[in-house]
């Protein structure tokens, strides 16, 4: 036992071990069982080709080892901390005295490997994985030998048995309630039993100082005092493990350590944790074919602070085709998955944002972002280091004003946010990233093998026919308005702006037939007109006495949209008034209509059994209030963005646009 423990934190005889850190450390109350947990970093040896696709050069296993000295036992289990959610390694090993001899050492060790999918390798890593394990097992024994030589050369050749220390009377009844000394629950951080002393003086009113800086990084007294009181409150409320210091103390943190509000929200995520069964899904949740060739995001090498980094392209992701082809519960447990890798250690991701357009605006789309939102929000607070936003489109600012309310504002603190080419250079992703593993899509030299999307194809997406996901279309179907256009009778919907810079958002599909699509400006409000029976708000709402360029302007150049395609689109408007959306069937050209059609046709139109257009469509208008407030805040993340935040404002008066999409 006492060589095993000159293995650490370094060990010359194994090359391939980097170093390690403790992660938590403990003793129970008799000195007899002492707990370990360390942070083992491992060279990978694998060919270099290997090596580039995983994107890693070393690998992270935590290790756990409980030396009991009353029992004369040594017990150690390991498991991968890195890819643990697509290879799964555990090992475990024991040391014990020899039944028949109690100076023999019996050592027994057993390891599992599951490899449930590693970028198409996974022959080759079982093959070496088995490899080096055989020659770790001899390996190992000789460096037990090698710690016990030299252990004999300085002259220790015998360890005295372990004996329990007295107990004085006064402590006799608080001993009475511990736990058997060689429970590997007895003294941990996360145990509901009580404190461990390491952690907790005897008045139980501080932490210890080493571990403090080792672990939790600075404290004040009365954070140290808060984080005492709460995890004392779980103890006595809550039965068996509870959370480890540093998952408390984010929850603190993200409540500025008010300690009624930080328990409510404490208590909100482990009953969710527990509803859901969250703590086992990095143990259970397999992304599905579809997620590992369209979702393009993926864990990249780390950043300056040695913070694991993840990289999300989402411009290349086409985000309708993800949700209509897997379902929204699907997207959420992959995105729960990445916060969980993530928190086990605080994380840095990386947002590319070329090829992010209105297409990006499909209202589905952004409720289900939102709702991720608010869930990662509510259970991982404190969990993301820094948030890096590069290649920012001027449809950017209509986006942060959809999102940015549910963001807190301590998470806010942590965007910094580039347009164009601005993340190229001093102050940009070198401050951050070491040039070595800035992707090469961005720059760089370094190969990144995160998938890169693409379109979903049409074949994959769900359909009623589907059971589990009826209600999800359904849900769907029921953002949207209905609406038919007849060759003389448009659709048109009427939006009353008060303040100039509100931002006008649509999204509609066309279900039948070929429409194109306007956007006018009147300063008058007109008067509803014949409107076809059981039809929603909207129908004809203009007359054809009006004059263009004089009762009403065109403000967004037409649009023809052909029969299934899906349209998004955003204006930032130049005046106060109303605006109409204008959904007319298209004619071929030298047959449009010069003006707006009038009652009669209307009238005949609605009676004749001619050929309809139609459609689902929804409409939003972001307040102007709202929108500059986005802005101000885009460019308190980062000055970074302050180009792209004027570009965007200095061309509101004309800035509008629409995106035809799948």
């Amino acid at each position: 036992m006492k060589a095993y423990e000159k293995r650490f934190p370094t060990c010359p005889q194994i090359p391939v071990f980097l170093g390690s850190e403790v992660l938590r450390e403990s003793r129970s109350a008799d000195g007899a069982v002492h707990l370990v947990e360390r942070s083992c970093r491992l060279r990978v040896e694998a060919p270099r080709l290997l090596r580039k696709i995983a994107g890693v050069e070393h690998v992270v296993f935590v290790q756990r080892n409980v030396l009991n000295w009353k029992e004369r036992t040594l017990l150690i289990e390991a498991h991968n901390e890195t890819f643990a959610s697509r290879v799964v390694v555990k090992e475990n090993c024991s040391y014990t005295v020899h039944p028949e001899n109690e100076d023999w050492t019996c050592f027994e060790q057993s390891a599992s490997l599951d490899i449930r999918s590693f970028f198409g390798f996974e022959s080759a890593l079982e093959k070496i994985a088995m490899k080096q394990y055989t020659a770790n097992v001899k390996r190992g024994k000789e460096v037990i030998e090698h710690y016990l030589n030299e252990l004999i050369s300085q002259g220790t050749s015998h360890i005295p048995r372990w004996t329990p220390a007295p107990v004085p009377e006064e402590d006799t009844h608080s001993q009475a309630g511990l736990r058997d000394p060689g429970s590997l629950e007895v003294c941990g951080p996360g145990s509901a039993q009580g404190p461990a002393p390491e952690m907790v003086s005897t008045d139980g009113d501080k932490l210890d100082v080493d571990y403090i800086e080792r672990c939790l990084g600075h404290l004040t007294p009365m954070q140290e005092s808060c984080l005492i009181q709460l995890r004392h409150w779980l103890q006595e409320t809550h039965k068996g493990k509870i959370p480890k210091d540093e998952h408390i103390l984010r929850f603190l943190r993200a409540r500025d350590f008010h300690l009624d509000r930080a328990r409510e929200m404490l208590c909100q995520s482990l009953s969710w944790r527990k509803r859901h069964q969250v703590d086992l899904l990095l143990q259970t949740w397999r992304p599905p074919a579809l997620l590992e060739e369209f979702y393009a995001g993926g864990w990249h090498y780390q950043d300056i602070d040695g913070r694991p980094l993840y990289i999300l392209r989402l411009g290349h992701m086409d985000t309708k085709g993800l949700m209509k082809a897997a379902g929204e519960e699907v997207l959420l447990q992959h995105v729960l998955c990445v916060n969980e890798e993530g928190q086990k250690r605080s994380w840095t991701c990386l947002v590319d944002l070329e090829g992010l357009s209105l297409r990006h605006l499909w209202r589905p789309g952004i409720k289900a972002l939102l709702r991720m939102i608010e869930v990662v929000e509510d259970n991982y607070p404190e969990t993301l280091g820094r948030l890096l936003i590069v290649r920012a489109p001027r449809v950017f600012p209509v986006l942060w004003t959809l999102i940015s309310p549910f963001i807190n504002e301590n998470t806010r603190q942590k965007f910094l946010i580039y347009s164009g080419s601005n993340y190229q250079g001093p102050g940009g992703l070198v401050d951050y990233l070491d040039k070595e593993v800035i992707p090469d899509f961005l720059g760089g030299e370094c190969l990144c093998n995160v998938p890169e999307g693409g379109l979903v194809p049409k074949s994959l997406y769900l359909t009623d026919e589907d059971q589990e996901h009826r209600d999800q279309l359904r849900q769907w179907r029921e953002t949207y308005q209905a609406a038919s256009v007849l060759r003389a009778a448009p659709h048109e919907v009427a939006v009353e702006i008060l303040e100039r810079e509100s931002v006008i958002t649509w999204d509609f599909d066309i279900l039948q037939g070929d429409v194109t699509f306007s956007l006018y400006h009147t300063k008058q409000a007109p008067k509803p007109g014949p409107r076809e029976p059981g039809a929603r708000a909207g129908g004809q709402l203009t007359d054809k006495g009006w004059a263009l360029g004089a009762d009403y302007s065109r403000v967004e150049a037409p649009l023809i949209c052909r029969e299934g395609e899906s349209i998004q689109g955003s204006h930032v408007t130049q005046w106060p008034g109303v605006y109409l959306l204008q959904w007319q069937m298209y004619s071929a050209p030298g047959h449009m209509a010069c003006s707006l059609p009038g009652v009669e046709d209307v009238l005949m139109a609605l009676h004749s059994p001619g050929p309809r257009c139609k459609l689902l469509y929804y409409y939003e208008v972001l307040a102007s209030e709202d929108f500059r407030g986005s802005m101000s805040s885009l460019e308190s993340c980062s000055s970074r963005f302050s180009q792209l935040s004027s570009t965007t404002s200095s061309s509101s008066q004309s800035h509008s646009s629409s995106l035809v999409s799948r």
